[in-house]
């Protein structure tokens, strides 16, 4: 039944092919003119596309596509990017994020807080809160989850105790033992009166939901919406997923990480060869209106109806016990957004590795990078920081698999350590830093995490649980294989060309 979607969907590209075709073979004989006219347009979206404010590595993948196939290679670009439904789209996003942005404010005296403890961590909450409109937080407290078996049962109890409303987005939802038991609770928590709220990514569900599952999802009394609905049109509108991993609870308990709603990610279900390795956080407290507004923001969105924002902003009086007075550090939840220039992502990790004096340890399922980060990764490890990052053995897509593993000789070169987690596929996104600075989130090191996708992620300063990050990163080192740089360099030439134009057409998979 999931495939269905997916066979339409791909008849209708065919036919849209095969027009294409047909209107070309019925005017073969103008040609040398039809090729003059597309050539030129051809050699104008080039110009266009390197003088956009894009990253360069999009400009070159683009640009050489364009080039070698001239008659139609303009004409494909023109045709993904004219669209009128994604100009409705952008408009769309853009508005909620405005309106969202009204009902975030931050206490500066947090921010001078931040600045005597230490010089490093104030220029990253600044430049969250300046650019992203993200507040950082005290009167959080945060608990790591190593596994996704650790947080499932947690976020099982923490549903049972709302009593006004649930939100949940998430990237992937499949029927199981985990969306199951979870989809249990929403049901009778929506007939005890608790308002649920659901929002899903259409092409991350593609193959695991029946198509229009939100109608199902309402029968049952729970407000449901898929986030940007795949359809047959040629746009890069479907490049823009919802990638983002939340759940919020009465406005003062969040979760988020690389965990979706789907049993290979508490390992009941074999996906893959191995053990799925992933990680989560769960906040109580103040920072948690970050992610109540980050949900609202694409509610308002998919709905497309005005949303009371402050009706879910829950005083701390009324918090529950253990969410007030809670303090662990400095906590700021963050978004980021591909419909706009800044890449927050991204800098946010740059950020972070630039200032990095003694260590940064990375976990992420695919090391797809540009320039600027393998930059930042080499020239760390060459002041003598000591740079880790892990990533699968165990591939879940074959040529992301092997893109990834094209980077290993750049960096490795420099200094950097690589390791590949034996046991299976590790999917969590983290980075720490200096026993002091966190990330952990739903942002991995590639591409369409930093530049197209929706993302969230929490940053955490001097907080008890960045400890508990490190000691799992250094846990899976231990049963992890050192990739080192003779060991790239074993590597036959013929395979080496090929991971050279893979990487080359990287920023376009």
């Amino acid at each position: 039944m999931f495939i269905d979607k997916l066979v339409w969907v791909g008849v209708l590209c065919l036919l849209q092919a095969a027009f294409l075709i047909y209107a070309y073979l019925q005017l073969r004989e103008h040609y040398f003119s039809i090729q003059f006219v597309m050539t030129a347009i051809s050699i104008i979206v080039v110009l266009y596309i390197i003088n956009r404010p894009i990253n360069p590595a999009y400009k070159l993948a683009w640009g050489i596509t364009i080039l070698i196939i001239p008659v139609f290679g303009g004409f494909f670009y023109l045709l993904l990017s004219v669209n009128s439904t994604r100009r409705a789209f952008r408009k769309s996003i853009r508005d909620a994020v405005a309106e969202s942005k009204t009902h975030l404010s931050q206490d500066m005296s947090i921010l001078d807080q931040i600045g005597e403890h230490s010089k490093h961590a104030l220029p990253q909450a600044r430049y969250i809160y300046n650019l992203a409109k993200y507040p950082v937080y005290q009167n959080t407290n945060v608990q790591y989850f190593a596994s996704g078996e650790e947080m499932f049962i947690t976020l099982l109890d923490e549903l049972e105790k709302a009593k006004h409303f649930i939100f949940m987005e998430y990237f992937i939802i499949h029927d199981g033992i985990f969306w199951n038991s979870v989809l249990d609770i929403l049901i009778r928590k929506a007939r005890e009166g608790v308002e649920v709220k659901i929002i899903y990514d259409d092409m991350g569900s593609v193959r695991t939901l029946p198509p229009m599952y939100y109608e199902e999802m309402r029968q049952y009394g729970l407000e449901c919406y898929c986030f940007n609905p795949f359809n047959p049109t040629l746009s890069l509108r479907l490049n823009n997923r919802d990638h983002r991993k939340i759940t919020v609870i009465d406005g003062h308990t969040a979760f988020t990480g690389g965990i979706n709603l789907a049993d290979e990610y508490i390992n009941k279900r074999q996906k893959l060869a191995g053990y799925w390795k992933d990680s989560g956080v769960m906040l109580k407290g103040e920072a948690t209106w970050n992610f109540t507004v980050m949900f609202l923001q694409l509610w308002q969105h998919v709905s497309n109806a005005p949303v009371d924002y402050e009706a879910y902003h829950t005083p701390v009086s009324e918090f529950p016990a253990d969410c007030r007075n809670c303090s662990d550090g400095f906590v700021q939840p963050y978004a980021d957004n591909p419909l706009f220039s800044e890449v927050v992502a991204e800098n946010v990790y740059l950020n972070m590795i630039h200032r990095a004096t003694n260590y940064i340890y990375i976990t992420t399922p695919y090391l797809i990078v540009d320039n600027e980060m393998i930059t930042a990764l080499t020239l760390a490890a060459q002041s003598g920081v000591d740079v880790r990052i892990i990533t699968p053995h165990v591939p879940d897509k074959k040529t992301v698999f092997m893109i990834t593993r094209s980077f290993y000789e750049p960096l490795t070169k420099a200094g950097v350590k690589i390791y590949e987690y034996t046991p299976g596929f590790i999917h969590s996104k983290m980075m720490v830093a200096d026993d002091n600075y966190c990330v952990v989130g739903s942002i991995n090191l590639d591409y369409r995490s930093l530049y197209l996708h929706f993302e969230c992620a929490t940053f955490l300063y001097h907080c008890k649980e960045i400890n508990a990050v490190k000691d799992d990163i250094l846990d899976c080192i231990e049963v992890s294989e050192e990739i080192t740089y003779e060991h790239c360099l074993q590597m036959n030439k013929p395979y080496r060309l090929w991971l050279s134009i893979l990487r080359l057409y990287a920023p376009l998979l």
